[in-house]
């Protein structure tokens, strides 16, 4: 195990904020943009639901065959390397005029795109101790927050300047980030002597091994899963009569949901005085009672507002307070834990964003607000009665 040698400041922290935030952002961009590609490339829009569809493939096979290395490789060279490799795939993704070559580059942008994976362990090993809940508060903010505006930025570019220059975008954003990266963040020694084959081998007994890793995946899986419940549905709530709104309004509502996700740098720092443990319990509680400001009130643009900061609140509390509890772990296997962690939170938002479609088909808005509470309370469930200390 290696000593802690530098000291994570200000400067790094939000410059590791920074690049999480920009880098998940490529994951997004196609999903405003489905019609517009379609109609350009000649395809139907249902086939172009084929592409955030792989990105997510993509992404939860970079969680399981990339993230890993962290523990074996400098996190700086890997970090350096992916973003590389990212801009690389949205360059040919903006070149592209083929249907059959864009499907597989969507799952080449998520396999690329898991940098923030590397980034949070690399942040739970440099800051101190008592200081880990308000660094991890910062880091992972800058994660959802990307995800929140990934979908303003793209919807904005692509109406204004075709879509192809949303991909150029993120080809020069990449490329500021690897300057960012190779002249400020700093350089860690390996901490595990694994090979590759060993590395993976290794994740089923983490889990089975490691209470705390087993309870964060539970509670990630159901609070990513009632998050993704309200954005996956969000758009036919305001396209229909109720609002008769569209993406547009939809990115708007994105921008009102980075309140929350600042708002919960503050729990990090709650989470630093009173435990991590609480932290979650709290975040749990809030994300669980949004939707009960959803399903009352959604239907009141004031009502929305409201329950959408408390979602994202709730949802970025429990992440960081999390995240604060697997990095706590120890270097050896921080990597790894986090691995397990977020292929559990990820698996959890697909599986919300798949049963919110179904849930808006089978009973419509009081159907998706059903849904998230009932995500909500399996996670206090599990939080305070199954992993009861």
């Amino acid at each position: 195990m290696t000593k802690q040698t530098i000291t994570m400041t200000k400067q790094l922290t939000f410059i590791m904020a920074l690049v999480c935030g920009i880098s998940i952002a490529s994951l997004y961009y196609v999903q405003p943009l489905e019609g517009m590609i379609a109609n350009e490339l000649g395809v139907q829009v249902g086939q172009m639901g084929l592409a955030p569809t792989l990105s997510q493939i993509g992404y939860a096979l970079g969680l399981l065959l990339i993230v890993p290395l962290g523990d074996i490789f400098q996190r700086k060279k890997l970090i350096v390397l992916m973003l590389s490799l990212v801009s690389l795939v949205l360059l040919a993704t903006g070149l592209t005029s083929s249907y059959a070559v864009l499907m597989p580059l969507m799952l080449a942008i998520g396999l690329t795109s898991i940098i923030p994976q590397l980034i949070i362990p690399f942040a739970g090993q440099l800051a101190k101790p008592e200081e880990r809940g308000a660094v991890l508060g910062t880091v992972t903010s800058g994660l959802l927050i990307g995800i929140l505006l990934s979908r303003t930025f793209s919807g904005f570019i692509g109406e204004y300047f075709g879509w192809r220059s949303v991909y150029y975008s993120g080809v020069g954003l990449s490329v500021v980030l690897i300057i960012l990266v190779t002249f400020i963040f700093p350089k860690n020694k390996p901490v595990s002597n694994l090979s590759y084959g060993a590395l993976l081998k290794s994740l089923p007994k983490l889990f089975t091994s490691q209470r705390i890793v087993r309870e964060s995946a539970f509670n990630g899986f159901f609070m990513f899963g009632a998050f993704s419940i309200f954005w996956s549905t969000l758009i036919f709530y305001m396209e229909s009569p109720v609002y008769n709104m569209g993406s547009k309004e939809v990115g708007y509502i994105g921008l009102v949901g980075v309140i929350g996700a600042l708002a919960s740098v503050l729990m990090g720092k709650v989470s630093d005085k009173r435990g991590p443990r609480f932290g979650v319990g709290l975040g749990s509680l809030i994300l669980t009672g949004s939707y009960l400001v959803l399903w009352a009130f959604g239907s009141s643009l004031v009502g929305l507002v409201i329950g959408v900061i408390l979602l994202d609140l709730g949802t970025q509390s429990a992440q960081v307070s999390n995240q604060s509890r697997i990095q706590s772990l120890g270097d050896e296997n921080r990597s790894r834990n986090n691995t397990i962690f977020m292929f559990s939170y990820f698996v959890g938002g697909a599986s919300g964003s798949l049963l919110g479609s179904f849930a808006w088909q089978i009973g419509g808005w009081s159907a998706v607000c059903i849904l998230g509470l009932i995500y909500g309370a399996i996670g206090l469930f599990g939080h305070y009665v199954i992993y009861k200390k």
